[in-house]
């Protein structure tokens, strides 16, 4: 089984490596170790170099012991939010860093562990935490956040068409009985949806389950707060790699790319720059990267995915 883990091919492995502009005596930084299979790419690359594993999840950094063996001697791993970069950098006090990789996707062990309620195929309670320590979990959010809120975040969070109606069979279902596991809430989703929103080809209750994972565990707040980061921590040459698979995400790293790229900040109707911010990055893809054929074929929950890379100036 732990054989299977190893050939796991993490998404868009190639481009990433590449992206990365990898030396052997460089700092590198996971930001999202998961599965640990870019990290084992990086790390087997390196002679004198380090690299910094962050993860949020404790399953993951404990198994990452066992799926770097032989590699460890040139690893760190760290308990820890991406979100919380700044001041997870400070406490390691980490030298400027030569490359970022921080791959946005939930990773798969804990999609595929039911128990962990992040899966609207399993039956389990309603949790969805990446972090087991943290105290908001998705029952938190089903049964207590007002009908209005729970709207917002299906529409904003999940693109979900039918935002309003879903919040509202939350509402009514919760006040016979508190809604406990996931399965219940699928059928809550079901019943509130019609019948042709039902035959289409993705699972019905797939937005709003994306949407509560995204709430729980605060991610779009965290890859904006990991971006003003990354870039002021990066060496001058350093590379900063970003994974999205939803636009959402995709919007929030394109435009951090660009302001950071931009640098002026005045209104662009000023005959001359007075706010005297330069460009601090150059973006080495105007367009964002894409798995290939061959990739789609292996793994298509590659589809989605998306690479943007920039360069430290």
């Amino acid at each position: 089984m732990e054989q299977e883990h190893f050939s796991h091919r993490p998404v868009l492995l190639r481009e990433c490596i590449e992206a990365l502009n990898l030396r052997p005596d460089g700092v590198y930084l996971d930001g999202t170790l998961g599965r640990a299979g870019h990290s084992r790419e990086i790390v087997r690359r390196l002679t004198t170099g380090r690299l910094v594993c962050i993860d949020r999840d404790q399953a993951a950094l404990d198994a990452a012991r066992e799926r770097l063996d032989g590699y460890m001697d040139r690893v760190t791993l760290v308990h820890g939010n991406f979100g919380d970069l700044a001041a997870l950098a400070d406490r390691l006090s980490l030298p400027p860093v030569d490359g970022m990789l921080f791959d946005l996707g939930v990773s798969s062990p804990q999609l595929d562990d039911g128990s962990r309620g992040f899966s609207y195929m399993h039956d389990a309670p309603l949790d969805m935490r990446m972090d087991q320590s943290a105290p908001l979990t998705a029952a938190t959010i089903v049964n207590q956040w007002p009908r209005e809120e729970l709207r917002r975040i299906f529409r904003q969070y999940g693109e979900e068409r039918y935002a309003a109606q879903i919040a509202g069979a939350i509402v009514l279902a919760r006040e016979s009985a508190p809604i406990k596991t996931t399965f219940q809430l699928v059928n809550i989703i079901r019943s509130a949806m019609p019948a042709a929103a039902l035959r289409e080809k993705q699972h019905p209750a797939k937005r709003s389950f994306q949407a509560i994972r995204i709430a729980v565990n605060d991610e779009l707040s965290a890859v904006d707060s990991m971006l003003q980061a990354a870039v002021p921590l990066l060496a001058p040459g350093g590379r900063l790699a970003v994974i999205s698979f939803h636009s959402l995400e995709d919007r929030i790293v394109k435009n951090a790319f660009a302001g950071f790229a931009k640098g002026c900040t005045c209104p662009p109707d000023f005959p001359v720059c007075i706010c005297g911010k330069k460009p601090t990055i150059r973006l080495i893809c105007k367009k964002p990267i894409v798995s290939r054929e061959a990739e789609l074929e292996e793994n298509p929950r590659a589809r989605s995915a998306k690479l943007r890379v920039a360069e430290k100036l």
